[in-house]
């Protein structure tokens, strides 16, 4: 930016301020199938998604009842990362469990 001098011959600078925008979020989505076990389930959202085990419980009950469920909430890369590894973790154990991702705001806002 220029430097001027005001009227008091005091060199002033100014400077835009930069937003920095959050980056966006993406909810890792486990689907229920009617092979992986609620206890590899738990397993997983303890050992990959850092869950307790009552909130692994209620999020695996939650995915058993409706058919889908919310394990966590992670910026792109990590959020692939993690259903990566737990798609790894389901074959070596000879599960289907099946994992998908989409923007915090829904599957329409991708840009």
């Amino acid at each position: 930016m220029p430097e001027f001098e005001d009227d008091t011959n005091t060199i002033v600078e100014t400077r835009t301020e930069r937003k920095v925008k959050r980056p966006r979020l993406f909810k890792v989505l486990m689907h229920n199938d009617d092979y992986t076990t609620r206890d590899f389930v738990v397993w997983v959202l303890q050992a990959v998604f850092q869950k307790s085990e009552a909130d692994a419980l209620r999020i695996m009950l939650h995915v058993h009842q409706t058919g889908i469920g919310v394990a966590g909430l992670y910026s792109r890369e990590i959020a692939e990362t993690k259903v990566q590894k737990t798609e790894r973790l389901a074959r070596e154990n000879e599960y289907p469990l099946r994992l998908t991702i989409e923007p915090e705001d829904g599957p329409d806002d991708e840009s």
